[in-house]
């Protein structure tokens, strides 16, 4: 078994555990569980605007973006800020749905960039995560590689 994959693999047992007890859907200490983040100050614009140089820096491709908050103005609804913005790169997220078709529910990528109290948060699904989820555990994925790009991503995107 490759280093990278017995890395991956402690990880998520450390994930499985922490996690233990916690029923679908349950916050655990400030997230849910499988769901990474990082906070700014800064605007959700602005957040957005980084977040999309720094995909395009790192050649990845920017597929949509979600106006959740003008969506539900069009029905009545209020909602603070936010945003879905949905990326990837082909060429890591095939293999992934070549393992478990299943891993296309979650794929392409995103990031949901929304107003929490006086700052953004940036949220995302960690790459381990889905791996657990969709049995992608027998595969030859660079899962840590992606879980670094998106945190990169993100921090960048948050100013940090």
């Amino acid at each position: 078994m490759k280093a990278w994959l017995r890395v991956m693999m402690g990880s998520l047992a450390i994930v499985a555990v922490s996690s233990a007890g916690a029923e679908p859907g349950e916050r655990t200490g400030d997230a849910f569980p499988g769901i990474e983040h990082v906070g700014t100050g800064e605007s959700v614009n602005e957040v957005e605007a980084r977040l999309r140089e720094a995909l395009e820096s790192r050649g990845l491709r920017l597929f949509s973006v979600i106006d959740h908050t003008r969506n539900a103005a069009g029905t009545g609804l209020e909602l603070p800020p936010t945003r879905t913005v949905i990326f990837g790169n082909p060429k890591v997220g095939t293999p992934m749905m070549q393992c478990q078709g299943s891993a296309a529910l979650d794929l392409p990528q995103k990031m949901v960039i929304r107003k929490e109290g006086d700052g953004t948060r940036i949220e995302w699904n960690a790459p381990g995560y889905l791996a657990q989820r969709h049995g992608l555990r027998d595969c030859e994925l660079p899962l840590e590689k992606i879980a670094t790009v998106l945190e990169e991503v993100a921090r960048e995107a948050a100013g940090q």
